[in-house]
Parts: structure tokens; sequence; C-alpha cells
């Protein structure tokens, strides 16, 4: 029998996706995934790029490093803050 693990997001996820899209993102919200996937998917100019959120002084947790290390093929930027989520995807576009 699995066990059914509700996921709760952070506390400042609202913030960082209003954020997000006052700027102009498009963001799909993954946290209820679980297994360890980023929070949330962010796109904007073409782009599109996985966020995992944190509160400040918060670590990934064990799922989330395994989950990194078997997607090793897509880029995880681990964001604070709505500033760092912008910045984030600030960097995606310029890497794309």
């Amino acid at each position: 029998m699995s066990r059914h693990r509700t996921h709760r997001a952070d506390g400042n996820q609202g913030e960082i996706v209003t954020a997000l899209r006052a700027t102009g993102h498009s963001v799909l919200i993954l946290s209820q995934v679980g297994g360890g996937a980023p929070d949330l998917l962010a796109a904007r100019a073409k782009t599109m790029a996985l966020l995992e959120v944190k509160v400040p002084g918060e670590e990934l947790s064990t799922e989330q490093i395994i989950w990194r290390s078997n997607n090793d093929g897509f880029r995880v930027y681990v964001v604070r803050s709505p500033q760092e989520a912008i910045d984030a995807m600030s960097d995606a576009i310029r890497r794309s």
C-alpha cells in the first residue's frame, strides 16, 4: 500500500509566482507533483526554466537532490525571493 503525501508549497511561492507573472512570465505550478520535482516551470521569450522555491535558510531535501541527479539534462534554479526568480529567468534567457 502506498502512502499518499500532500506536498505543500513553500510560504514564499505565491509572491514569487505573482512577481514572475507581473514581469511577463508564464508560470506553471508543479509543487503538487512531488517526487522531488521542482516547484515551478516558468517561461518567457521562448525560454523555459524549472524553479525550486525555498524559504531563506532551507536546503534541498534528499528527494530533490535525487530528482536533480536523475534529471541532469534540466537546469533547475533554486530561488528564495521574487528577485532571485526574476534573475534566474534572466539567466536562463541569456543562456538560451
